[in-house]
């Protein structure tokens, strides 16, 4: 992080918010209380195709604040995907920090309380915890709070109307990348899968699976299919396209499952 950036004279309270798909429905109480008890919040801006990631974070932000507090906006950085990935997402995530740092520099020299809005809970599959651990390394005084949100996970099972998990069985929630590279692990029957650029379920054995798929969980838009793995891949393949075409941006996620039909 760069030295040129002077840290705050006092504490940062951080609360990394989850605030679920976007729907200001999904967020709890809690939520609310921490946005209005906040000094600051950072809302990222993504490139243009994402401009509708930033206006559900506005409208969020018209719907609850009743206060005092600020709304910023910062450019986020974009990761590099030419080369290899975790080296890659290590790199964005320190150039991350250093865009938090700057605004906390900026905006909150003197300590306060900061907010942050993050896509359904901080704790899974998201990396503000790593963040803000990067900042903690660079002596910025940081004290952390975790508001719990609505996970991708819960939309799904509730948009389909099904448990997470079969009577007594386990569940592995895992990514796309594991799930091409290494194949169905063994021991479980049911997967949860999240971050899936690229339609990893494609490419598994079909027989005797069930896919249930879900876009956009919890927004107007929100899309969903279910079925035989065999039956119904090709279709979420075709949707999937068409969805991020038409819209610029995805965020799915699907829980397969052996044994069971939809």
């Amino acid at each position: 992080m760069p030295d040129s950036i002077n840290r705050p004279r006092a504490t940062i309270e951080l609360h990394l918010i989850g605030i679920g798909t976007g729907n200001p429905d999904h967020l709890t109480r809690a939520a609310e209380s921490a946005m209005n008890a906040a000094d600051l919040i950072l809302l990222p801006r993504k490139r243009d195709a994402t401009s509708d990631l930033i206006a559900l974070r506005r409208e969020i932000c018209a719907r609850v604040l009743t206060g005092t507090t600020r709304v910023v906006e910062f450019d986020l950085p974009e990761r590099d995907g030419s080369g290899a990935y975790l080296p890659a997402v290590a790199d964005w995530h320190d150039a991350i920090a250093a865009c938090w740092a700057a605004q906390i520099a900026t905006h909150l020299p003197e300590g306060g309380s900061l907010a942050l809005l993050v896509w359904g809970d901080p704790s899974l599959y998201d990396s503000s915890l790593r963040i803000a651990d990067r900042l903690r390394a660079d002596g910025i005084a940081l004290r952390v709070h975790v508001v719990p949100g609505i996970t991708s996970l819960q939309a799904l099972t509730a948009a389909h109307a099904i448990p997470l998990n079969t009577l007594g069985a386990p569940v592995l929630v895992t990514t796309g990348r594991r799930l091409r590279s290494e194949g169905w692990p063994e021991a479980v029957d049911t997967l949860a899968v999240m971050l899936d650029g690229d339609c990893a379920f494609a490419t598994i054995d079909p027989d005797g699976v069930t896919i249930w798929w879900g876009a956009y969980l919890g927004m107007p838009h929100e899309a969903l299919i279910a079925g035989p793995l065999g039956a119904v891949a090709a279709q979420i393949v075709a949707r999937r396209a068409a969805l991020r075409d038409a819209h610029g941006w995805i965020m799915d996620t699907y829980l397969l499952r052996r044994g069971v039909t939809a």
